[in-house]
């Protein structure tokens, strides 16, 4: 029997890149320490770090060492990377509700008005200040700490937990994301998956649209109707 009349029940976004983009602050912070290091970044490189969590950015960063990052400590890499966070913080500090992309305020408004549940679903650890400075906050129905599941991107974990707490079926979910290990993630969390951004790197999302703006709830509906 035929699924096609299922109705959307819930929404869960990434963070950056879909309601804020502060890839500027993560991509200042990283230099500060790639440049400490004395390793080569740039914006091209920073590419690879979109979707991914800290430590896995850490590891792409110290691959470039002659001994591919070998010969660094667990111990060291730790600090490292808290190191990059502490700038990181630091940068984000200005982040108001001005830095909210476009079209996000008015589809997290219908979606409350609709009784759609809006759900947060980002690797950073920071997610949680961030909405509370762009003031999003009570849109969301849940907000899944990265810390609080086994594997990050592309793993579907951190969808899968918000799904769960929800109390909603995946099948029933809509993943919104910027990067191609979000993608995979919502993909393998077994909902519907809507890209923000370029065509070929997010070929796997089943609908895609180059910018927030774009983002319309009765387009979501008939897409993932079909």
């Amino acid at each position: 029997m035929s699924d096609s009349r299922r109705e959307i029940e819930a929404m869960i976004f990434d963070l950056d890149g879909v309601i804020t983009d502060t890839a500027k602050y993560h991509y200042e912070a990283w230099k500060l320490l790639a440049d400490e290091l004395g390793l080569p970044f740039d914006r091209a490189f920073n590419e690879q770090l979109k979707g991914i969590d800290r430590m896995a950015s850490l590891e792409k960063i110290l691959s470039q060492m002659p001994d591919g990052g070998a010969s660094i400590t667990m111990e060291k890499r730790v600090q490292w990377a808290t190191e990059k966070n502490k700038n990181y913080q630091r940068l984000i500090e200005a982040v108001d509700e001005t830095e909210i992309l476009p079209g996000i305020l008015d589809l997290f408004r219908e979606l409350k008005q609709r009784g759609i549940a809006i759900g947060l679903a980002s690797a950073s650890r920071n997610a949680g200040t961030l909405v509370r400075q762009l003031k999003v906050d009570s849109y969301f129905d849940v907000i899944v700490d990265p810390a609080s599941v086994a594997h990050g991107k592309p793993a579907p974990d951190i969808f899968l937990k918000a799904a769960e707490t929800l109390g909603i079926v995946s099948k029933y979910c809509v993943g919104v994301e910027d990067a191609e290990a979000g993608i995979r993630a919502i993909k393998g969390a077994g909902m519907f998956a809507i890209g923000v951004g370029d065509k070929q790197t997010l070929a796997e999302a089943d609908y895609l649209v180059s910018e927030t703006a774009l983002l319309s709830l009765s387009e979501i509906e008939r897409h993932f109707r079909q």
